[in-house]
């Protein structure tokens, strides 16, 4: 069994900032590719930021200067510094794990956190 865990969401002013965290824990062998998605009310989800086993990142171009995602392997563990937030950027934000299990397979499964509410709102 795999869990992931995120933490760190919350109510902030515009221009504020916020640091999410998503700790992965159980039957892990190794974990690849980690990101964020977030999903505003009557909306769909949508791809924030992604980081590879290896630290390549690639963001989505509304948080492109604003986010930074990074990931302590060791820990298993995601990061998603917030700055410079805006009331757009309202939503639910899960993360995303691509886990082997095992040495021996060849697959990656996703799973996903249960999700943290952010607010920007004066």
């Amino acid at each position: 069994q795999v869990e992931l865990v995120e933490s760190g969401g919350g109510l902030v002013q515009p221009g504020g900032s916020l640091r999410l965290s998503c700790a992965a824990s159980g039957s892990i062998f190794r974990i690849n590719d980690m990101g964020w998605y977030r999903q505003a009310p009557g909306k769909q989800r949508e791809l924030v930021a992604v980081i590879t086993r290896g630290r390549t990142t690639n963001y989505a171009d509304f948080v492109k200067g604003r986010f930074t995602i990074s990931r302590d392997n060791a820990k298993n563990t995601v990061y998603l510094q917030m700055d410079s937030l805006k009331p757009e950027d309202t939503a639910v934000y899960y993360c995303n794990g691509k886990i082997r299990r095992a040495s021996y397979s060849s697959v990656d499964s996703d799973y996903w956190g249960q999700g943290t509410q952010v607010t920007v709102s004066s």
